[in-house]
This record gives C-alpha cells, structure tokens and sequence, in this order.
C-alpha cells in the first residue's frame, strides 16, 4: 500500500508518504485562492500543467523561472517528469501554489533535499489572502469621501 516514514524535524514529527501505485511522488500547496495538486516521477524532464505544456500554461517567464528553481537548485532538472493539477485563483495563485506542490512533492521524493528546499523558501506557505471588503466602505480599508456639508 502506502510506505510510511517519519522524520523528526525541530519542532514536530512530519509524515513522508512514498510513491503511490502508479510510482507518483505527490505535493500540495495552495496560495490565495489557488491550489495545485503536483505529482512528480523519475523520467526525461517533461512538465504538464493541465494537460498543457508548460511554457504555454505559464506564459510569463518570471512564473517559469521561480518554478524550475526548484528542480534547478535540487539537481532534477531533467531527471523527473512532473505533472500539475491547478485550479482557482489566478495566474500568480497557481503559480505560488505550484511551487509549494512541487517543493513539498520533492521532499516526498528525496527527503535528504529538504535542508536545500528549507534554504530557499520552496516549503513555507505564503499565508496572504485578499482581504475582505467591510460595509460601509468602498473597500477593504479606502473609505467613501467624507463630506462637511
């Protein structure tokens, strides 16, 4: 079934789950609105996101580049085929969401890279959310124009 790992980190216990059937290593990460369900296995480098290429899902080169730091600064460029499932939010919501899918399934993959991932950012949760509007005003903190008179 599902091999089950556990390592200590500083202050909890983490579970790692290893590959499912299918030989796919999996992460989730989610930011704003969007979340991305990203599953990773040993292959030639290719890298879907939503049945598209990814070149052609993510058309600024700002959100290709964050995305294959990861690969880059692990050493899998090239060796993993990566496949991304991202719905909601927008474009810089999935894109955060897919980075932190991707951090976390490589850490599900080869849990001796977790120090590197840490280093550079690819497994903290960006917690931001848009805030709400509140009622009498016009937004979420512009208020309508005071009138004297």
């Amino acid at each position: 079934m599902e091999d089950l790992t556990t390592t200590t980190a500083t202050t909890s216990t983490r579970i790692l789950r290893g590959p499912d059937q299918k030989g796919w290593y999996w992460g989730t990460g989610r930011r704003k609105t969007a979340v991305a369900r990203v599953r990773i296995k040993t292959g030639a480098g290719a890298v879907e996101v939503n049945g598209k290429e990814f070149a052609e899902f993510f058309v600024e080169e700002r959100d290709r580049q964050l995305i294959m730091a990861v690969l880059d600064k692990t050493g899998l460029k090239g060796k993993v085929d990566v496949k991304v499932n991202a719905c909601g939010g927008g474009t810089t919501g999935q894109c955060g969401a897919t980075l932190l899918g991707l951090g976390r399934a490589v850490m599900n993959f080869d849990s001796t890279l977790e120090p590197i991932l840490r280093e550079h950012g690819f497994l903290t949760r960006d917690a931001r959310k848009v805030e709400r509007k509140k009622y009498g005003q016009s937004g979420a903190r512009r208020r309508y124009q005071f009138s004297k008179r």
